[in-house]
């Protein structure tokens, strides 16, 4: 069985994501990646030696150059004449593009899975993870998106991919890139953070957020997150939002700071490693999972915290 994985990078280097979704992958078979873009030439050698990588399917090309599902989900169907599965992170670029491929495919796409059970089933949280459903497909041809906290990183060296050019395709011309706008930190990506700090509605307001979560995340070389009740309150703008409608992150350790712990949020965070909670609440729902849970005041416990750090 051959799988073509979707290779998400900034035209530089190859994001953490796809390091999760390789794993998966080689639970099915010989594993080839796709790498599309413009310039990009140094991701494909980056991705080519990944552990078990065989091949490295390279399309440059301007039309590429801004990733737009319209101009590479085409791509993709066209590569898998030769595949037969498409996997791609469970991220904003994976969800935006793999549900293009498999409607042109003619397939079912399969969600978020957390678990391969054999060549056709697989493991998905349903629910908000609240119950986990195994499904099998009868789809000749599998298009997948994968939550890379369930699967381990593959090595980023060991592997001895070819890389092998193909082209991009003509330009369809349905849609064309306008701008971005990318919030920058200093911080690590939220994502892929070894410990995040995270701040929910208790925090009253963005001033308190600023002067409470950020000196503690500076403090552990933290990334900053939130519930939805704080970015829906406008304390801090939604690219930091963890939660089932956030990013589903898994660090070595998660703080709640100010979080009751609704479903939609923990949907997001429950399988971090270590969780540590502070609410004045002691009935909140976060301390249901927390391993270490503080029942005080956050504006007296958390600068008395940051301070003994």
């Amino acid at each position: 069985m051959k799988t073509l994985v979707l290779v998400e990078h900034d035209n530089a280097s190859v994001k953490d994501a796809t390091l999760h979704t390789v794993t998966a992958a080689a639970k099915l078979g010989e594993v080839h990646l796709l790498v599309a873009g413009k310039g990009c030439a140094a991701v494909a050698d980056e991705a080519a030696k990944i552990a078990g990588v065989a091949k490295v399917h390279l399309a440059d090309d301007a039309s590429l150059e801004h990733q737009l599902p319209e101009a590479v989900a085409p791509l993709v169907v066209t590569l898998m004449a030769d595949h037969d599965a498409f996997l791609a992170s469970a991220t904003t670029t994976g969800k935006n593009i793999a549900p293009r491929v498999a409607a042109l495919l003619d397939v079912m796409q399969i969600s978020d899975i957390i678990g391969v059970d054999g060549p056709d089933t697989f493991t998905r949280p349903i629910y908000a993870g609240n119950a986990v459903a195994k499904v099998q497909t009868s789809d000749k041809k599998l298009v997948i998106t994968v939550r890379g906290t369930a699967f381990n990183k593959a090595a980023r060296e060991g592997g001895s991919g070819a890389v092998e050019a193909v082209s991009a395709g003509a330009d369809s011309g349905l849609a064309s890139f306008v701008s971005a706008e990318l919030a920058a930190s200093e911080r690590p990506e939220l994502t892929s953070a070894r410990v995040i700090v995270s701040g929910g509605r208790g925090l009253g307001s963005g001033e308190n957020y600023t002067a409470i979560i950020e000196p503690l995340a500076d403090k552990l070389g933290a990334a900053v997150g939130a519930s939805r009740a704080a970015v829906d309150a406008g304390y801090v703008p939604n690219d930091y939002q963890v939660g089932q409608t956030g990013k589903i992150v898994a660090p070595e350790v998660y703080i709640a700071v100010g979080i009751s712990g609704a479903i939609q949020h923990l949907a997001g965070m429950k399988d971090s490693k270590t969780i540590i909670a502070i609410n004045k609440d002691e009935d909140a729902p976060i301390f249901q999972v927390a391993d270490i849970g503080l029942v005080g005041d956050l504006f007296k416990i958390v600068p008395e915290l940051t301070a003994k750090l």
